[in-house]
């Protein structure tokens, strides 16, 4: 473990490796201010086991393969996984051939890495999930206080408040994959640091078809990476618009853990699981209004869910570091701020300005 500058921020990303997280891990992998401390893996997107073997991967055509992989939980608290092979590939990387290295596994569980870390450093790491929360829930298990240890959790997942009348509901795979360990996690006692980026907003970070082009006529090896496994993403978001595009859910969420400055706006209050029409989405327990709910408000932590965001700040940040990695100078390196009333998401031990 390297010493914590106060100029880096720390990150501990939670993935069940597929398209859109192999983005994100690129995405932070690009930034000179940002050091992944560690990498927990989960199912989802693919299995487990192929979710660290994307780790590796993707470490290995960054060229930062000394970060530690901790595999995590197969499978839900209860029952059997749901794995998106239909979304990823069976691979998680959409099937596109890679040989990927059998990975360099830590013997410690993700939940004991988890908790261990977050009880090093109080503080000073953000935690970032990206997949089913049970390596997060099983860590809660051994230390309920444990989102009081870390400096923040950016959770992509969930879907925000309830929808404004007259439109959809959407379901978020990722906490309909483990509803109990949702609840454990959203349930969590916390200090106001937990962050929902939920499918309502992830749903509109659209990235174009000038963005495929322009990855996959890159000779820098993470940009054709990352255009070789968008194209593959958009193999299966074709048939949602009718056009060869797709949305970057982790990659916002990891956007915003780390540039929160493009939120513009969100919402507050506890999580409700409260099924509805066949939904079993996870919200927020308001209305698009900012309402209560009919029904009442149920009790538990607050979650602060984004509701609004930058579009085009968050596509030049991303496309840029999908696009050149670290072989062109970041976007702003430094400067952080995040808006006003926001959870401390700057570098550790030097949070941004209200």
């Amino acid at each position: 473990m390297p010493d914590f500058a106060p100029e880096k921020q720390w990150i501990v990303v939670d993935t069940d490796t597929g398209i859109d997280d192999a983005h994100s891990l690129l995405y932070l992998l690009a930034q000179p201010d940002v050091e992944i401390v560690g990498i927990t893996t989960i199912y989802g997107n693919c299995a487990v086991e192929d979710s660290a073997r994307n780790v590796a991967y993707v470490l290995d055509v960054a060229d930062a393969p000394r970060i530690p992989i901790y595999l995590g939980a197969s499978g839900p608290l209860d029952g059997d996984p749901s794995i998106a092979w239909f979304v990823h590939g069976h691979d998680g990387l959409g099937d596109r051939g890679f040989e990927r290295p059998e990975p360099t596994l830590e013997a410690e569980s993700a939940a004991d890495y988890l908790v261990r870390i977050a009880n090093e450093h109080p503080g000073q790491i953000d935690l970032h999930p990206l997949g089913p929360l049970t390596n997060i829930a099983l860590a809660l298990e051994k230390d309920p206080e444990l989102f009081l240890k870390f400096r923040s959790v950016v959770i992509m997942g969930g879907a925000g408040p309830y929808p404004a009348p007259g439109t959809p509901t959407v379901t978020d795979a990722n906490t309909n994959n483990d509803r109990a360990a949702a609840e454990a996690v959203f349930g969590a006692v916390n200090n106001g640091n937990v962050i929902m980026v939920g499918v309502n907003v992830s749903s509109q970070a659209l990235l174009e078809e000038d963005v495929t082009a322009l990855l996959l006529g890159s000779d820098l090896p993470t940009a054709h990476f990352a255009g070789t496994i968008l194209d593959a993403y958009n193999d299966f978001y074709q048939y949602k618009w009718g056009r060869r595009i797709s949305a970057a859910h982790d990659g916002l969420s990891s956007v915003i853990l780390h540039r929160p400055e493009i939120v513009t706006g969100w919402i507050e209050g506890p999580v409700d699981f409260t099924p509805a029409a066949g939904s079993l989405a996870t919200r927020v327990a308001l209305t698009s209004d900012g309402l209560p709910l009919v029904w009442g408000t149920p009790e538990g932590a607050s979650t602060r869910a984004v509701t609004s965001f930058d579009l085009t700040e968050f596509r030049r940040r991303f496309v840029h570091a999908l696009a050149y990695g670290r072989t062109r100078p970041a976007l702003d390196p430094a400067g952080r701020t995040a808006p006003a009333g926001w959870p401390n998401s700057g570098p550790s031990g030097a949070g941004g300005t209200d």
